[in-house]
């Protein structure tokens, strides 16, 4: 066809009638700046292989799916993340969203837990309770998981520098419950790589940290085998500003260097590899966030069968959550969210996720509301059962302009793992500042557009309404959350075996002094109460802290 001298007469008229007719000036180029034809054809996609490059759902390189019935053989996960105030109201919320048909727990922490410091820590003051619940003992834990059977269910839990820690937590009221360790499954993110490029709470420099890491991937290959030990994040990289071709390449290439670390430890890569997961952001721009999903999967599929040599399958999927575009929510005229996060979930699921978290529409005011919570998860539930995108899979596969976004996503993710390449690795280039340099460019680039009104957010910078009244309940975290943690850590301290507690906690200190596996250690911490921030404390006498080189 591409011969065909009809054929072409044809476009090249069609052409030369367009460049007459009225073009709306504005700039039409993707969220990521690329630019976009004004008409993709079959020439656009004469380069692609249809079976090395496309293939089919459940086969290498898995571009349409990795699974071969999808969507028709299973929904993906519905996963709200949830987690405020006390565990009591957290817990509380998870039987609330259960009840109303979520298929999956997604635990969300507040900064204190995030950065390893107890409720009563003098930095935790304001904060305890306020963007996610607070976890300062296994006391906690046990109470956030009440009547919840967790080898029953899915978790994923948010948490990255002190991952470890929450795992041997969660670990603890599973084996309280009665289960097996083999029995659970879920994830926990544990993704330190990107903190250092984007979210910026970390404890311990990189190379501690990967050592924590690969910890915890020697635990679950001998005890947890259906559990993640970590789920590789371009979430919060989009989220700090990115654009979906660095936030793929970013992550991506994070990806690789746990698989390297994995390696360097010993471990077989087939042992470890099906377990990792990917968690990504779905943003506003339908088809190059669906471009971007697809050609995931093909660049990770790739890179594990030819350069890292796996031989299982399972290790050259890519399995991924994904989660509706924080940053792309407005406070001016909230509910317009509910459209936009509606159209960011469509794109993951036409993207073939795994599993899906739908933003509430007053998530950039506040924690969500209950009535904002149902309205999200009750989205994913209309995508599903009403819009008939679960009929067939990958349904824009073949599309001339999806074909050609997938292959140029492949190409530009090409060039930047070429540029970290020639820092020597991600960790080199995390500590030259690149990553973080890189970010900062794009979100200024995008700035500069929303302010020239080249790029239009409705109701910010366009569609705006004058004294505009936000009617919308907004979930106020009590003071007394943050009281209330106090008391029960000082309950803790009080009641617990201090013998025992000084005892665990030198173990775990001379385990990480003599380099060895860290997660049985901070397991027995966890059974005897030490708390978080005393568990990580203890590692900093070892490892120290990490000081972030200034990048302007």
């Amino acid at each position: 066809m591409h011969n065909n001298s009809n054929y072409l007469d044809a476009k090249q008229n069609w052409e030369n009638k367009s460049k007459k007719s009225k073009i709306v000036p504005y700039k039409y180029t993707s969220l990521s700046g690329e630019n976009v034809e004004m008409l993709y054809t079959d020439l656009d996609i004469a380069n692609i292989n249809k079976i090395d490059d496309i293939g089919f759902p459940g086969e290498f390189p898995y571009t349409r799916g990795i699974h071969p019935t999808m969507y028709r053989g299973k929904l993906w996960t519905m996963r709200q993340f949830a987690g405020f105030g006390t565990p009591e109201d957290t817990n509380e919320r998870y039987h609330y969203l259960l009840n109303h048909g979520q298929t999956g727990l997604s635990v969300a922490f507040d900064l204190p837990t995030l950065m390893g410091k107890d409720a009563d820590h003098t930095s935790s003051e304001g904060e305890v309770g306020v963007c996610g619940v607070n976890v300062s003992s296994l006391a906690d834990m046990e109470i956030l998981f009440n009547k919840i059977s967790l080898k029953d269910i899915s978790t994923s839990m948010t948490i990255n520098a002190p991952a470890a820690m929450l795992f041997a937590f969660y670990i603890a009221v599973a084996q309280k419950q009665g289960a097996k360790l083999n029995e659970l499954h879920g994830t926990i993110q544990a993704d330190i790589l990107k903190e250092y490029i984007a979210q910026k709470e970390w404890i311990y420099p990189p190379h501690p940290s990967m050592k924590i890491i690969t910890d915890m991937f020697e635990f679950c290959v001998n005890e947890m085998p259906q559990w993640n030990p970590i789920s590789v994040s371009g979430y919060h990289i989009r989220e700090a500003g990115s654009t979906s071709q660095q936030e793929l390449a970013f992550t991506l290439a994070d990806g690789f260097a746990y698989i390297e670390a994995g390696i360097e430890k010993g471990l077989d890569v087939d042992d470890f590899a099906p377990r990792i997961s990917f968690f990504f952001n779905s943003h506003i721009d339908f088809f190059e966030e669906i471009a971007k999903f697809r050609a995931a999967r093909k660049i990770w599929a790739k890179r594990m069968r030819y350069k890292y040599g796996a031989k299982n399958p399972r290790s050259w999927t890519l399995r991924f959550h994904t989660q509706t575009a924080g940053c792309s929510l407005t406070a001016q005229q909230p509910e317009n969210n509910i459209i936009r996060t509606a159209f960011e979930a469509l794109a993951g699921v036409f993207g073939g996720t795994q599993s899906l978290h739908t933003n509430s529409m007053d998530e950039t005011l506040a924690l969500p509301s209950e009535k904002a919570a149902k309205i999200a998860l009750r989205t994913q539930q209309i995508i599903a059962y009403e819009t008939g995108v679960i009929n067939t899979i990958d349904p824009l596969g073949g599309s001339y302009y999806i074909e050609s976004l997938t292959n140029k996503m492949e190409k530009d993710v090409e060039k930047y793992f070429e540029k970290i390449d020639e820092f020597g690795g991600v960790i080199s280039a995390i500590e030259s500042g690149f990553f973080q340099k890189e970010i900062a460019e794009s979100a200024y680039k995008y700035q500069r557009e929303l302010d020239a009104k080249e790029k239009i957010i409705v109701g910010v910078n366009d569609f705006i309404e004058e004294n505009e009244k936000i009617e919308i309940p907004i979930l106020v975290i009590s003071p007394e959350v943050e009281k209330k943690q106090r008391q029960r850590l000082a309950e803790v301290r009080a009641s617990r075996n201090r013998e025992k507690v000084e005892e665990t906690l030198n173990n775990l200190k001379s385990a990480a002094e003599d380099g060895k596996n860290l997660i049985p250690k901070l397991i027995d911490c966890t059974n005897t109460y030490v708390t978080l921030g005393e568990m990580c404390d203890k590692l900093t006498e070892v490892y120290g802290v990490y000081e972030e080189l200034a990048v302007f």
